[in-house]
């Protein structure tokens, strides 16, 4: 076990992730691909619901993670383990997905419980005496409280989503309020500083891993149901939304996200990225399902459950660009506020259209958002992200 001083990253440290940061990261795919299968398989809106809900604590496993790589050495020996047990953790939760709110509801939840209370427990040992294992022990006893939330709900199917949907409401309220706890009292601003450079990258680590399953799913959906021509143009068509979403969030986000985030000196701007993070990765997931759809039926005209999948998932996307804006300036990125209002202007005008038509409007809605966002006509007049 590492001594407290050898255990804490040092901010003079290389912020590059570590190989067992992408690593840990791989398990993100499995997760993914499942839970484009689950919204496939139920179109409806409690079906849309369900996918929102399990994608939720599979994103917030990876991001308490990646906060604890921040906080300390990915090269020690504690951490290491740490992300060896959050890898193996993420993937059984990516096993139990499609019957997580059936018969595999305790692998899922206790592979949940277990990544978070096993990080807290093994950094609280490696910290003892040191000052700063009063925020690991805040966050444990959080993760301890909701844990018993999560294996109640477990056991109890019959009470699964409720309980599971409070569990959620707690956990994604700690780093908000910095958990505070009876006697340990609230993290400070400074205990929950976060590295910019090494956040950022992270963050455009994981939405890689996203966009790859958005291809990967593509690939295999245009490889069953054939290369006809209409085939072709849909395959084509989800191509290019996965290049102009990609576009999207890296130019100008690669490079000036991380100096936000220093800027402001706490945790609760990167609180609320990893919030954003999280609905721009389901409109990833959504694209992915209506990319699928109109692979494989490119010239049927769409059920209503059909379209509002293929133009949800860019419009989640834009929609979470565009709280990015709001959040680091206070102001809205234009071009893509107002694609996002053309997305719903599409929806109705698709309703009737074959999902091929469906998809080559959200793809060109992109693209020209794309295209106006390259002129530069609506820069921030100071530097920072849009």
């Amino acid at each position: 076990m590492s001594r407290p001083a050898q255990l804490l990253r040092r901010r003079t440290d290389p912020l590059g992730a570590s190989f067992l940061e992408l690593f840990f990261d791989l398990a993100f795919v499995l997760a993914l691909s499942q839970l484009v299968s689950i919204l496939l398989a139920d179109l409806s809106v409690a079906g849309a619901l369900r996918t929102a809900l399990l994608l939720a604590p599979v994103w917030l496993a990876w991001t308490t993670t990646t906060w604890s790589t921040d906080w300390y050495d990915p090269g020690a020996r504690s951490v290491r383990v740490l992300l060896i047990g959050a890898t193996l953790g993420t993937l059984l939760m990516g096993v139990a997905l499609p019957e997580a709110l059936a018969g595999r509801g305790l692998l899922f939840a206790g592979a949940y419980v277990a990544i978070h209370l096993g990080r807290g427990l093994l950094i609280s040992i490696g910290l003892r005496g040191h000052p700063l294992r009063r925020r690991t022990l805040r966050v444990l006893c959080w993760y301890s409280a909701t844990s018993l939330l999560w294996l109640f709900g477990a056991f109890v199917p019959a009470a699964r989503v409720p309980v599971w949907v409070l569990a959620l409401a707690v956990d994604y309220s700690g780093p908000r309020l910095g958990w505070p706890t009876p006697h340990l009292g609230r993290a400070s601003a400074e205990e929950l500083r976060l590295s910019g450079g090494h956040l950022s990258e992270r963050f455009q680590q994981v939405f890689i891993i996203a966009l790859g399953e958005l291809i990967l799913a593509a690939g295999m959906a245009y490889s069953e149901a054939g290369t006809s021509l209409p085939q072709t143009a849909a395959f084509l068509m989800t191509f290019a939304a996965a290049v102009l979403i990609g576009l999207l969030y890296v130019t100008p986000a690669g490079m000036h996200l991380g100096p936000a985030i220093d800027r402001a000196y706490q945790s609760r701007l990167a609180t609320t990225l990893a919030y954003l993070q999280l609905l721009m990765i389901a409109g990833v997931v959504a694209t992915a399902a209506g990319g699928e759809l109109a692979i494989t039926h490119p010239t049927e005209r769409g059920t209503v459950a059909a379209v509002a999948v293929t133009v949800a998932g860019p419009a989640l996307f834009l929609a979470g660009r565009v709280l990015l804006s709001v959040a680091l300036h206070r102001r809205f990125s234009w071009p893509r506020l107002g694609g996002l209002l053309a997305m719903f202007v599409a929806t109705v005008v698709a309703i009737r259209l074959p999902l091929l038509a469906v998809s080559a409007i959200t793809t060109a809605v992109l693209f020209v958002v794309a295209a106006v966002d390259h002129t530069g006509v609506f820069s921030p007049p100071r530097v920072g992200q849009r």
